[in-house]
């Protein structure tokens, strides 16, 4: 099997091929699906393994005063062959991971072969693709808990230890010191027990991060805005807690502690920073000094972690094994978002390149994490699902010459129709609106003489043998709308169909058999938001990135009528099958990229959907898809956060942009300009001149694929990876 292991004395990392551990009794062997890669700790052991010897015995003055002794014992010669041995040896790294278990060892009896269970431990939840682990540090994973979430265990379980060490109670202030993957998990933990958090960050990415995940405030701890930010929360008092989870060398957060603590505070050492504690301010205040060790009581004790031999819960409530079954328990309800914190997913086989991104700067993560290659990480049981999303291949028909008026059929007149779509082609120049198909004589009628159609009919075939007609518009109800544009493609006509384009991939990869067929790939979707002019210039004032962006996207739909047709899912598809391809191709298009995975999670009855997408540079877009939310709340808003900047949508209404420098659109009420008439102008344009198709073909269908993969991803629980040839 493969491991990441690094040598000491060199600094040098390595995937190295090792035998595979046997499964002792009292354990389960463990084939590793994610695992963990920890910024905080794994990286200062990194960093610290390219020091030089000097620099080693700097930043590890416990190890020398080791040395020493074993000097006075042991003599020189012996002392130097001894560390020198211990430092030109393979260590392994990680201790935090999800995985498979394979075998079961003798003595264990609460998991079997083939559950998904979270391990920890420095010796046991290591960066390799097979782990032994005792029965004390793994946890069977909650159902609906994605492999990848599950891998957060170990820090989670930090984490909680620390805020259980602070005592918090309703109603508190806390301040935490340190927004990395601890301190975030920490201000998640504190706002869920009821406690308001502030942060403390030099990094404003994290600080904004922290604020969208329940802080009250966060700031930069040389400014002014978390002491203030602690006096208008405490009425001057200050916090109830501080929770250092900085690390580094640095004085800083233990003199920060003691300014903003109020008297008789308490202060919780979580990471590994330095704790010159100023004795005059501790001392007048009282302030109660705390350590929290690691993940929880049985840590460091071989009888607990190798023996298995637990303690008993009237003695000891929270154990290593309970807060870890309690950290996923709770992100298994919702009460903790991880995926937020994902920053980056690599391949196994990529390790050594992802260490030396990370340490070099070029790759800047909260936290990243190793994914397992499938033939070796998952079993029937919980290998993931997969939504094909077919390549587009087509030998394109020779181009039409530029034409004008450009005669346009409608088949429907709905209410999106009549309301959305027909006004802004009526009056535009160059468009003449030949015929529309409706199935009741009296609403064709009246789009007549509404719009001045030059036709109204029931008869399709009347517009698909018509060769005049250049492009036709397919507005109709969902259930129509994959075969309506496989019929007007096989007929040679440019298509704009209105969202979905199809419920099912059977239904898509029947559109793209037309277009394969006729070699006509003139096709757009409705897919609108793209093309919205404010969102343009937000996209043009925040500029390119360089790094993964976090793209958060609430859309508060709101319940419908009672009698609506979008609730008839046996036949139109779910609702957010109807409409979540809006959504989708929006964060694609912000991110420049299609989704290579999606993960969704509902409310009982599927109400309300959680759907997170991953796209190939590990950036991820979250879309809460609400119906119970308030009428008077704004419809959309999003937010998108990369490389130090933000910038954020306010139902199309209002934007803005943070970075070295904000750049705020008009405050002037305008009216919401979803892109309708951007995307229909382009799409006129595209048949007048025969040029190319306002979206690419590929994107429409990796859209649609990912929307369908939402319902697959509901049903199964796990992510669905969106598969292509």
């Amino acid at each position: 099997m493969k491991q990441v292991v690094q040598n000491y004395k060199s600094g040098e990392l390595a995937v190295l091929d090792v035998p595979v551990p046997g499964c002792k009794p009292g354990g389960v062997l463990v084939r590793t699906v994610y695992s963990l890669i920890s910024t905080g700790t794994e990286m200062m052991k990194v960093s610290e393994a390219g020091m030089s010897m000097l620099g080693k015995a700097r930043s590890r003055p416990d190890q020398v005063a080791k040395v020493m002794q074993s000097v006075a014992t042991n003599g020189v010669p012996a002392t130097y062959r001894k560390v020198m041995g211990k430092l030109d040896s393979y260590t392994p790294l990680g201790y935090s991971l999800c995985g498979v278990v394979e075998q079961v060892g003798a003595g264990v009896d609460d998991v079997k072969v083939g559950d998904l269970v979270a391990c920890a431990g420095n010796e046991h939840a290591l960066h390799a693709e097979l782990n032994w682990v005792p029965k004390n540090l793994y946890v069977p994973v909650p159902d609906g808990l994605a492999p990848q979430h599950a891998a957060f265990g170990t820090v989670g379980s930090i984490a909680m230890q620390g805020v259980r060490q602070g005592e918090p109670q309703l109603g508190e202030v806390a301040l935490v010191i340190g927004l990395g993957l601890i301190g975030q998990l920490v201000v998640q933990l504190l706002a869920a027990s009821g406690v308001r958090v502030v942060g403390a960050d030099p990094d404003p990415a994290r600080c904004e991060l922290a604020e969208r995940l329940g802080a009250a405030a966060c700031g930069d701890p040389a400014s002014t805005a978390v002491e203030n930010a602690v006096a208008e929360l405490t009425d001057g008092h200050g916090v109830d807690q501080v929770y250092l989870a900085a690390g580094g060398g640095s004085n800083q957060p233990v003199e920060l502690a003691a300014k903003l603590a109020r008297d008789r505070g308490r202060v919780v050492d979580i990471g590994k920073c330095r704790l010159d504690l100023p004795w005059n301010a501790y001392y007048e205040k009282e302030l109660d000094v705390r350590f929290s060790r690691s993940y929880g009581p049985g840590r460091y004790d071989p009888s607990y972690e190798l023996e298995g031999r637990d303690y008993p819960i009237g003695y000891v409530r929270w154990t290593e094994r309970r807060n870890l079954a309690c950290f996923l328990d709770l992100a298994a309800r919702g009460k903790v978002d991880v995926e937020p914190l994902i920053s980056h997913v690599a391949d196994f086989d990529d390790a050594v390149e992802t260490y030396r991104r990370l340490k070099d700067g070029e790759l800047k993560a909260v936290t990243a994490l190793f994914r397992y290659p499938e033939q070796a990480g998952e079993t029937e049981e919980t290998k993931a699902p997969a939504v094909a999303v077919p390549a587009v291949q087509v030998k394109a028909a020779p181009a039409r010459a530029a034409k004008t008026p450009v005669k346009l059929a409608f088949v429907g007149a709905g209410n999106y129709a009549t309301s959305m779509l027909l006004p802004h082609l009526a009056q535009r120049e160059g468009v003449e609106l030949s015929t529309v198909v409706t199935t009741t004589s009296l609403s064709g009628a009246n789009a007549q003489r509404k719009f001045g159609f030059a036709k109204a009919t029931t008869d399709l075939d009347a517009v698909l043998g018509d060769e005049s007609i250049d492009a036709v518009f397919v507005v109709t109800r969902h259930s129509s709308h994959a075969e309506l544009t496989r019929q007007a493609l096989l007929a040679g006509k440019t298509v704009f169909v209105e969202k979905p384009l199809a419920l099912t991939e059977d239904e898509l990869s029947g559109v793209l058999a037309a277009v394969e067929e006729s070699g006509n790939d003139r096709l757009q979707v409705g897919f609108n938001r793209r093309f919205a002019p404010l969102l343009h210039e937000a996209r043009t004032h925040f500029g390119a990135r360089s790094g993964p962006a976090h793209l958060r996207y609430l859309v508060n739909a709101g319940r419908l009528a009672h009698g609506s047709w979008y609730l008839q899912q046996g036949s139109e598809g779910s609702r957010f099958v109807g409409e979540g391809g809006h959504f989708i191709d929006t964060a694609s298009w912000l991110l420049d990229a299609d989704p290579v995975s999606v993960y969704a999670t509902a409310t009982s009855g599927n109400e309300d959907l959680q759907v997170v997408l991953r796209y190939p540079d590990g950036s991820t877009a979250t879309i809460s898809y609400v119906t119970t939310g308030p009428s008077g709340f704004p419809k959309e808003t999003l937010d998108l956060v990369a490389d130090g900047r933000a910038l954020r949508l306010d139902d199309f209404v209002r934007a803005s942009v943070y970075g070295r420098k904000k750049w705020v659109s008009s405050r002037l009420p305008k009216a919401r300009d979803k892109g309708q008439n951007a995307e229909l102008a382009a799409f006129v344009k595209a048949v007048r001149t025969g040029g190319p198709m306002p979206t690419p073909l590929q994107s429409l269908v990796a859209t649609t694929a990912a929307t369908l993969a939402v319902q697959a991803g509901l049903a199964g629980g796990v992510p669905v990876t969106l598969a292509r040839p």
